[in-house]
């Protein structure tokens, strides 16, 4: 299970050419020095937004809080097996997310 969510992962990642995965065990996506995509031990994915956006993607898409290492990850929210149904809709928010963090402060 854990190895075909990673497959998706990957596969979400690689359609995006602004960014690439990183991490070999604990993949991840970073720019502008934050971590905006994760993909946990437990095989799920999580993206992140401003609080603003999370909160209302948590609602849209009927999701929760991503949580990863048994800690709340602020900012992101859980992709759910019914959101991987839309995989484009998927990468428009890996997109999104991108350049949400592009738009903050370099660390």
């Amino acid at each position: 299970m854990r190895d075909e969510q990673l497959k998706i992962y990957n596969d979400l990642i690689a359609r995006c050419s602004r960014f690439e995965r990183k991490g070999k065990t604990m993949p991840y996506t970073s720019a502008n020095g934050h971590m905006f995509s994760q993909f946990n031990k437990a095989g799920e994915i999580g993206i992140r937004f401003s609080n603003e956006v999370q909160k209302e993607y948590i609602e849209k898409y009927n999701t929760t809080i991503f949580k990863s290492y048994n800690s709340v990850m602020h900012g992101y929210i859980l992709i759910t097996k019914e959101m991987l149904k839309d995989l484009d809709n998927v990468v428009k928010l890996l997109d999104e997310s991108y350049d949400y963090v592009m738009s903050l402060e370099p660390k």
